[in-house]
């Protein structure tokens, strides 16, 4: 009886984790399984271009050319702790920008950076960044915990599967849901720091705070091992 108890009390905590996350994605159900938010951001032109927004890319591409000093002309960055941008949404770039702006997120950087970036502007940089192939692993990895834990999580600690929210393999759900990034393919120490971020609370501006309240269960072997499996995607 008790191990029933647990279990309901188990399903309702994690029901209630995820209600206000999954709302942003119900419209993007799998067909097949009703899964929310597994289906893969797809590459049509379509796809790319709702993604890259409003602004205009090829405009964004000569006013970004102080950000490719870091993030490359190709929106893959070199060094292992600067962010790959290629394929990224345009309105995720934009909102992690203006909350440089704002000091919800900070970077000796990019908070100066961010400073002197006017609003369209912004919105053509992000979109060119956003209009260029999707960053893409080496695929070598193979990282069974890390694996296990993006494709399923685990409902004893609430720890919700990453897949709900970036897709598959990490590659985003669709150009309607660019509130969760696409990080498959993301530089693994890039990706690690992040999630060690925001188990400390160093960093809080995830829709709902979603990404604390997981990471803050994670151990430093499954942080290692999420990394080593989204960057390889």
């Amino acid at each position: 009886m008790f191990r029933i108890k647990r279990n309901i009390v188990a399903a309702l905590s994690m029901a209630i984790l995820l209600s206000g996350t999954a709302a942003f994605a119900q419209d993007n159900k799998d067909p097949l399984t009703g899964r929310i938010g597994v289906a893969a951001d797809d590459e049509s032109a379509d796809s790319i271009k709702r993604r890259s927004g409003s602004g205009d890319p090829v405009a964004g591409k000569e006013k970004s050319q102080l950000c490719q000093g870091c993030h490359g002309e190709d929106g893959i960055s070199v060094e292992p702790l600067i962010p790959k941008l290629a394929g990224q949404y345009a309105v995720y770039i934009s909102k992690q920008l203006r909350n440089y702006q704002s000091g919800a997120r900070t970077h000796q950087i990019m908070s100066a950076m961010a400073a002197t970036i006017n609003d369209e502007d912004l919105a053509d940089i992000s979109a060119y960044f956003a209009s260029l192939n999707k960053m893409k692993g080496d695929g070598k990895t193979i990282a069974p915990i890390g694996k296990n834990l993006f494709g399923n999580g685990d409902n004893s600690r609430m720890i919700v599967g990453c897949i709900n929210c970036h897709g598959v393999n990490g590659k985003g759900i669709t150009a309607n849901t660019p509130m969760f990034p696409v990080i498959g393919g993301q530089q693994r120490e890039y990706i690690r720091g992040q999630l060690i971020n925001f188990r400390a609370g160093d960093r809080s501006n995830s829709p709902n705070g979603i990404m604390n309240r997981i990471t803050k269960s994670l151990s430093d072997t499954e942080i290692d091992s999420l990394a080593d499996y989204v960057s390889a995607q």
